[in-house]
């Protein structure tokens, strides 16, 4: 199962087209091809990574309010990329959620 992430070439958030752009076109070695076992190492890949631009924030936010940088382009980049990561997942997890509820109304 190869991962195509072609479709975010076209999404209008200019860091969502970059990393589409930068990723790699196969799926590690770490992982093998057994479907549900890829989709999720993969998801959680993805959680780490929105967890760890929300914690730069975080931490930009804490050097800013000390003083410790003054350099608000740093922090305006972080926090973009957090809410842009932040927004992303949960627009991952209502559309699982719908296809859930979906299969659940399923008459077999």
């Amino acid at each position: 199962m190869a991962l195509d992430i072609t479709a975010l070439y076209n999404v209008s958030s200019e860091a969502i087209k970059e990393a589409a752009k930068a990723a790699p076109t196969t799926k590690p070695d770490t992982y093998t091809d057994n479907g549900f076992d890829s989709l999720l190492h993969t998801a959680i890949d993805n959680l780490n990574t929105t967890n760890n631009y929300l914690s730069d924030a975080e931490n930009e936010e804490i050097k800013w309010a000390l003083g410790e940088t003054e350099n608000t382009h740093d922090l305006s980049i972080a926090l973009q990329k957090a809410s842009t990561a932040l927004q992303y997942t949960v627009a991952i997890r209502d559309k699982l959620m719908e296809a859930y509820k979906e299969l659940i109304q399923m008459q077999v």
